[in-house]
């Protein structure tokens, strides 16, 4: 592929706008692309485009527009059945037009893992109405939990003690559903030890690239606070690995897979997967000599990857908002970044609203519970100050 390539993204959240800084580095030309104004990615892209990407036509006129070499989903709301006529004419898309038609929606993933591959998950089964979902519930067991199909960072997904909880949760998940389609999936609640992210590099040239795992603490869904590395057994480690390796082998393409398990006492049982740079992987912004985004690139545009190169114990913390607003401030920052070893990223989101992840606290120190400390406290530090 000829250098520098021209780059579609799709997606310009916080996660879109670090892999722009890594394309920028490297010379290329991206243009972002979201369905609002002011995106993260807009501030530092070459270019960008304002639709909704659920549009096909929509998301055809702005790839015939600017004829990317490339295309690179960063979210999960796009009509990703129209990537597949781009592909067969001759874009990239990353990591596949199949991939990412597969993993932008739960029911796909979940199938092709337990169905097709037969690799242990929780037990599940979807449901598109609330009779549905009292159904399914009851025929699981209780706890169980309910997630829409297609959403983002944790919207829509609850844990639900018993039948009184199946009409609340329905319309939560309804509300926080991306797409048209009216469907959750609903699954056992696992007794886990611990959750880890394990960022699984597919490359073009070169073998299957595992980063050190990173533990993750989430609330509703949404993840508060990440580590790396994660301690474990080996021998779980290594079924980590198998497994990771099997599933995006099986989707094919090149790039970055967030791969998320459950870990119990002896067993490893897979949760979701994204084909894109994971949230929880921010921490690597500070943990590694490369970056869950420069991986991303490399592997997309074929270059080497010797190793990810993980610095020593590090960790992340969410700065969160906690009401809905157009005109705020930040306070804090620099009693934060008083604090040894730590980074803070402002994401420069245009607004607000209840938990939206505006920033991201960094640390890296000589333990985990030291680093993990640090970037809670800084996290505390940073307050959004709201002027409306």
């Amino acid at each position: 592929m000829r250098h520098p390539a021209k780059l579609l993204l799709l997606g310009s959240g916080e996660l879109g706008k670090e892999l722009t800084i890594s394309v920028q580095r490297l010379g290329c030309h991206i243009v972002a692309c979201d369905n609002y104004p002011g995106a993260p990615a807009h501030q530092v892209a070459d270019a960008y485009e304002i639709f909704d990407m659920l549009d096909p036509q929509a998301l055809k006129n702005a790839i015939l527009k600017h004829s990317p070499d490339i295309i690179i989903p960063e979210i999960e709301a796009i009509r990703t059945e129209a990537l597949f006529e781009f592909e067969r004419m001759g874009i990239q898309i990353v990591p596949s037009a199949s991939a990412v038609n597969y993993t932008m929606n739960r029911d796909r993933i979940r199938d092709l893992v337990s169905k097709e591959l037969g690799i242990r998950t929780a037990k599940f089964s979807y449901a598109e109405s609330l009779p549905d979902c009292r159904e399914e519930a009851e025929r699981i067991g209780y706890p169980v939990v309910m997630k829409p199909v297609m959403s983002s960072s944790g919207k829509g997904q609850a844990v639900i003690e018993s039948s009184e909880g199946i009409e609340q949760a329905w319309l939560y998940a309804c509300s926080g559903m991306r797409g048209d389609r009216e469907r959750v999936i609903l699954e056992e609640f696992i007794n886990f030890d611990y959750e880890i992210t394990l960022l699984t590099v597919q490359q073009k040239l070169g073998p299957t690239i595992f980063c050190e795992p990173i533990g993750h603490r989430q609330e509703f869904g949404d993840y508060r606070e990440s580590w790396q590395p994660c301690l474990m057994k080996d021998n779980l480690l290594k079924d980590a690995q198998d497994i990771a390796q099997k599933v995006t082998s099986n989707l094919g393409g090149y790039g970055i897979f967030g791969v998320e398990f459950f870990i119990t006492e002896r067993e490893v049982i897979f949760s979701e997967l994204s084909p894109r740079p994971h949230d929880t992987g921010m921490v690597t912004l500070i943990s590694q000599q490369l970056n869950e985004f420069d991986l991303h690139l490399r592997a997309i545009l074929g270059f080497p990857i010797p190793n990810a190169g993980i610095y020593g114990p590090s960790a992340s913390a969410v700065v969160l908002a906690d009401r809905v607003s157009q005109s705020f401030s930040y306070e804090g920052i620099d009693v934060a970044l008083e604090i040894p070893g730590v980074d803070v990223r402002i994401f420069g989101k245009p607004s607000t609203r209840i938990n939206r992840r505006m920033a991201v606290c960094l640390a890296r120190a000589s333990t985990l519970d030291l680093a993990r400390q640090n970037a809670a406290k800084a996290s505390r530090l940073i307050q959004i100050k709201y002027h409306d």
